[in-house]
C-alpha cells in the first residue's frame, strides 16, 4: 500500500511543481496557498510512504515521478523543447525507478 501512496506524493508533486510559476514570485495570494498546500500535501504523503519504505528509495522515486512528469507537462503545455538527449535522460531517470521498485525487497 505504500507504494501507491508514493505513487500519489509523486503526483502530486507533479502538480505542485506546475503551481509555482502562477504565485509569480509567490506575490499572487490564492495561487500562494494553492502552491504551498499542494507541496504539504505531497511531503505528507511522502512521509506516510517512507513509514516502511526505504528513505533513500522512497526519495530517490519520489522525486523521479516529479521530474519525469514535470518535464512531461512542460513540454506538453508550456511547448518546452524536445532533444533526444532530453528523451534518453527521461529514460534513464524512468528506468531508475522501475529498477528501485522491482529490485526492493518488501
Amino acid at each position: 500500500m505504500n507504494w501507491v501512496v508514493l505513487g500519489l506524493a509523486g503526483l502530486v508533486e507533479i502538480v505542485w511543481s506546475q503551481s509555482i510559476k502562477p504565485t509569480e514570485n509567490f506575490t499572487r495570494l490564492v495561487p500562494t496557498v494553492i502552491c504551498f498546500v499542494l507541496g504539504t500535501v505531497a511531503v505528507y504523503l511522502l512521509s506516510r510512504a517512507m513509514q516502511t519504505l526505504p528513505v533513500g528509495t522512497s526519495y530517490a522515486i519520489f522525486t523521479g515521478i516529479g521530474a519525469v512528469g514535470a518535464i512531461g507537462l512542460g513540454v506538453i503545455v508550456n511547448k518546452d523543447p524536445v532533444s533526444a538527449g532530453r528523451m534518453l535522460s527521461l529514460s534513464l531517470i524512468l528506468g531508475g525507478i522501475v529498477l528501485a521498485r522491482v529490485t526492493n525487497p518488501e
